[in-house]
C-alpha cells in the first residue's frame, strides 16, 4: 500500500511520455471544439471534459484527484474557499425545510453561516456539543434532518470529535456525516476510516501552509448509499429537470453522484470555482505536507508543555496534552499527533491576552492559521467577534481565548519569544 507521503507528492497526476513534469497551470475560461454535437455531450452530462472553467477546469481537477486520493475517497473537487466547502457539502442534500445536526464547536464563520445565513434559507440546525451524551445527540434529530456536521479538530477551541460515535447515530437515522478534517489533514487522520462520509477541507491551511491561496475542496467516500433512503435525497435520487431528468445516483453510481451533482448544478449556479494558479500552488503544498504537519505537531507539542508549566496562563487546551479531555480521542484518531494549533488562556483574561499578544516578536497577529509562520490571535475580536456572548461559549471559545498557531521555525524560538511576552510587564 503507497503511503501518505508518497501520495502527497506523486497522487493525481502521472505525466506520460514528454508531458510536463510539474502540473500545467491550464489558465483558460474556454475550451474549443470541433462541433456544437460534441460540447452538447458536455452539457447533457454525457461525455466527460471541459468546456468553461467555472464549472471545471484541469488544473484544479489534478489537484482535486490528490486530495482524493489522500483522504481515500472516490470522487472530490475544488472550491474557491473552505466556506465554499462547507456550504455546498450541507446545501447539495438540504433544501428550505430541511434540518441539520452540527457539533457546536466549530470555526465561527461556519457557525455563522450555518446559523445565519443558512437558516435565511430556510435551512434549520440544532447545535451539540461535541461531548454530549449519546441521549443529547439522539434528541438533536428530526424527522427532516438530511446530515450531520462536524471538524475532526475543531478550530479554535480543539475539541476532538468522536467521529466513530457521530458516523453510527448519522447512519441509524439514515443520513450522512459530514466532516471538516482541515487542522488534521489526511496525513494524521482520515475521518472515512471512520465511518465519516463526506469530507471537506479550507486548502488555505496546512494544505497550502504558506499563506499563498485561499481554496476549499469536497471528498466523497464513496460509502454512503443515497438510495437506502431516496426519499430523503431527491436531489439525487429523482430527475433533475435542469440536466433533461438526469438522476445523478443512476448515471454516476454512489461513487460519482455527490460530487457530480455538486460540480453540475452548484457550481454552474453559484460559481465559486478555484483559480487554476491557486490549485497550482496549493499542490506545492501538498507535496510537502507530510514533513510540515510533523514539524507543526512537535512543535506544538513542546509549546502546550511550556505554557501548562507557566503561572501566567491560567488553561491550556492541546489534545496532545495528557491533561486534555480529549488525548483519549485523539490517541484513538490521530495518533501521531493532531495539529499545530494550541488555546490557552491567561490569568489577567482578555486585556491580557492583548497585552501579551503585543508583546510577541515571532509570532505574528494574523487572521489566518496552519501557516509555515507561527501566527496569534484572539479570536473573540477577530474570527468570532460577531458571536455573542452565549454563541461564544457554545463553540468553547471564551473572551479570554489566544489561538497560537506554530509554525514549522525552531520550537526553541518559539517558546522564548512566548516566555519574554509572559515576563514582560
Amino acid at each position: 500500500m503507497t503511503q501518505i507521503g508518497t501520495k502527497c507528492v506523486q497522487a493525481g497526476y502521472r505525466p506520460q511520455n514528454g508531458e510536463p513534469r510539474q502540473i500545467p497551470i491550464i489558465q483558460s475560461t474556454t475550451f474549443r471544439y470541433e462541433s456544437s454535437a460534441a460540447m452538447g455531450k458536455l452539457f447533457d452530462l454525457e461525455a466527460s471534459g471541459y468546456f468553461y472553467s467555472r464549472l471545471q477546469n484541469p488544473t484544479a481537477d489534478t489537484v482535486a484527484a490528490k486530495i482524493c486520493e489522500l483522504e481515500g475517497g472516490t470522487a472530490a473537487m475544488l472550491t474557491s474557499s473552505g466556506q465554499a466547502a462547507n456550504f455546498f457539502a450541507v446545501f447539495n442534500i438540504c433544501s428550505a425545510g430541511d434540518h441539520v445536526v452540527a457539533s457546536s464547536a466549530i470555526y465561527g464563520g461556519t457557525f455563522n453561516l450555518f446559523a445565519v445565513t443558512m437558516k435565511r434559507m430556510g435551512i434549520e440546525f440544532t447545535f451539540v456539543k461535541p461531548d454530549c451524551s449519546d441521549e443529547e445527540l439522539e434528541a438533536a434529530f428530526r424527522p427532516n434532518t438530511k446530515a450531520v456536521f462536524g471538524e475532526t479538530v475543531a478550530n479554535p477551541a480543539l475539541a476532538v470529535l468522536d467521529i466513530e460515535r457521530f458516523a453510527q447515530v448519522a447512519h441509524s437515522h439514515g443520513v450522512p456525516l459530514i466532516i471538516d478534517n482541515t487542522f488534521p489533514t489526511p496525513v494524521n487522520c482520515r475521518p472515512f476510516e471512520w465511518g465519516a462520509d463526506i469530507v471537506t477541507h479550507s486548502t488555505t491551511k496546512y494544505m497550502d501552509g504558506h499563506g499563498s491561496q485561499v481554496g476549499g475542496a469536497i471528498v466523497d467516500s464513496g460509502k454512503f448509499d443515497w438510495t437506502a433512503q431516496s426519499e430523503k435525497f431527491p436531489g439525487l435520487t429523482t430527475p433533475d429537470a435542469s440536466y433533461h431528468g438526469i438522476v445523478y445516483t443512476e448515471k454516476f453510481g454512489q461513487g460519482g453522484a455527490f460530487i457530480t451533482k455538486c460540480v453540475a448544478q452548484l457550481m454552474r449556479d453559484f460559481g465559486v470555482s478555484p483559480a487554476p494558479m491557486n490549485a497550482f500552488l496549493l499542490n506545492f503544498g501538498l507535496e510537502s505536507l507530510h514533513l510540515r504537519m510533523k514539524r507543526h505537531c512537535e512543535n506544538a507539542q513542546k509549546v502546550a508543555e511550556f505554557l501548562e508549566s507557566r503561572r501566567e496562563v491560567a488553561w491550556v487546551n492541546y489534545a496532545g496534552l495528557k491533561s486534555s479531555p480529549y488525548y483519549d480521542l485523539a490517541q484513538k484518531y490521530m495518533p501521531n499527533g493532531t495539529c499545530g494549533v494550541v488555546s490557552f488562556g491567561l490569568v489577567g483574561g482578555r486585556d491580557a491576552a492583548e497585552v501579551f499578544m503585543s508583546k510577541l516578536q515571532i509570532a505574528q497577529i494574523a487572521t489566518h492559521v496552519a501557516d509555515a509562520r507561527t501566527c496569534v490571535l484572539h479570536p473573540a475580536n477577530a474570527t468570532h467577534r460577531q458571536l455573542s456572548e452565549a454563541e461564544l461559549e457554545a463553540c468553547g471559545v471564551g473572551a479570554d481565548l489566544i489561538r497560537l498557531s506554530c509554525g514549522i521555525e525552531d520550537a526553541d524560538d518559539l517558546i522564548a519569544d512566548l516566555a519574554q511576552a509572559l515576563e514582560t510587564k
